[in-house]
Formats: C-alpha cells, structure tokens, sequence
C-alpha cells in the first residue's frame, strides 16, 4: 500500500464536533459515517441561482442544532457539482454539492458536501470516508476524540 496515513495516526470516533467557519456554522455534531463515501450536511430549504457572473450559486437554510428546529442558519456557497446519490435505504437523489473548508479539532481542511434534507435523522451533517481518506483512522467505540474545533487549525492536504 503505498499511501498511507502520518506515523502518528490522526484518530476520530464515530461522532465528532466539526466547524464549517465559511458556512457561518462555529459547531454542529457529525457523524463520522465510513458507510458513507460523501459527506452530507442537512440543508432543509435550499434555492439554487446563477451570480452576476453566470456561476451556479446556492442559498439554503440549515437546523445546525440536533433535536432543535427554532435556531437557523443561513448559508450560501457555490455549487461545484449535482450529484444522484443513494441514501442509506437505497433511495436515489440528486443533489447539489459545495466545497467548503471544515475544521475537525486541530485541522482544517476542504471537502465536498451534498445538501439534503436530514430533518429525521438524528446527526446534521455525515463525514463520509473521501473526506477522511489518507486522513484520518475511526475508533469505532469512541467519541469525540478531535475535542472542540479549534480556533487555529493545522491544514490538512
């Protein structure tokens, strides 16, 4: 195998606090799903437009807060892509896809959100395994290994 993460193996558990500081979000629970090959973040209204430069743009709104529908945060972010993605029970979707920068405890770096609607699950946002790959390992039997995202992370490639 001849990629390979650091000698000193950067761990998460299963559940982890990130930050997405672009997006306005300081702290959201996520699930650090390794079932999942792309990560998703619950976007419950969500309108797609075009810049003044022609360039596909989406503003949505967001429940960042588990078990909590009154708080609301407002976001807007270019699309990269829009995705048919298969969820958990096999049902297929098209979704618009974002890049933004997110901060696991001490380390910052890019990845690739779908949005969609995760009113009735029970995590806001999933870290699928392109984010984590060469990354990242997952302890399965723990949470919250990464600690609070911090205010000055490392970058990560």
């Amino acid at each position: 195998m001849s990629a390979t993460i650091s000698s000193t193996p950067r761990c998460l558990g299963w559940r982890e606090w990130v930050a997405l500081p672009q997006l306005g979000i300081d702290r959201i629970k996520c699930k650090v799903d390794t079932g999942a090959r792309t990560s998703a973040l619950h976007a419950f209204y969500s309108e797609p437009y075009h810049d003044a430069d022609g360039r596909p743009r989406v503003r949505f709104r967001l429940h960042p807060d588990q078990d909590d529908t009154a708080r609301v945060v407002e976001c807007d972010a270019p699309v990269i892509d829009a995705r048919v993605v298969s969820d958990s029970g096999g049902h297929r979707e098209r979704r618009l896809v974002i890049q933004t920068p997110v901060v696991i405890g001490a380390w910052v770096m890019p990845i690739e959100l779908t949005l969609t609607n995760r009113d009735t699950m029970h995590f806001r946002m999933l870290l699928g395994r392109t984010a984590m790959h060469h990354r990242f390992l997952v302890d399965p039997t723990r949470s919250f290994l990464a600690a609070n995202p911090s205010t000055t992370p490392e970058s990560l490639p």
